[in-house]
């Protein structure tokens, strides 16, 4: 199994990294940089196999959904990745109508908050 680490070029990925992070879709897709993100954020879906495209219900609302942008930074504050992700906009949903799951973010800590 190869990681997204494991398969990083570091001098390759340098190349197409955005300082400025786009506050619409628009804005992003005239960078390469945030398409490379947002394609790294749907081969994640697809690599998890965490959704499936099905055409949309002919009597109900499809659920909303928006891109987020982000540029990840190291600890001397240098932007080293850019990062898309694809939220849905929860807030448009009827329980029994759009959903029948719940689903609760996981919160990653690092070793020193475990100590």
């Amino acid at each position: 199994m190869k990681t997204r680490a494991s398969t990083r070029n570091q001098v390759t990925d340098s190349l197409f990294i955005s300082l400025v992070v786009p506050k619409k879709i628009d804005e992003a897709l005239k960078d390469k940089s945030w398409i490379m993100a947002m394609q790294e954020e749907v081969n994640q879906f697809e690599r998890n196999e965490v959704w499936k495209l099905v055409p949309p219900p002919k009597h109900q609302d499809v659920i909303g959904r928006k891109w987020v942008f982000r540029n990840k930074l190291d600890e001397q504050g240098k932007v080293v990745r850019n990062k898309a992700r694809l939220v849905a906009r929860w807030y448009s949903q009827q329980e029994g109508i759009d959903f029948d799951e719940t689903f609760a973010p996981v919160a990653r800590l690092h070793g020193e908050l475990l100590k």
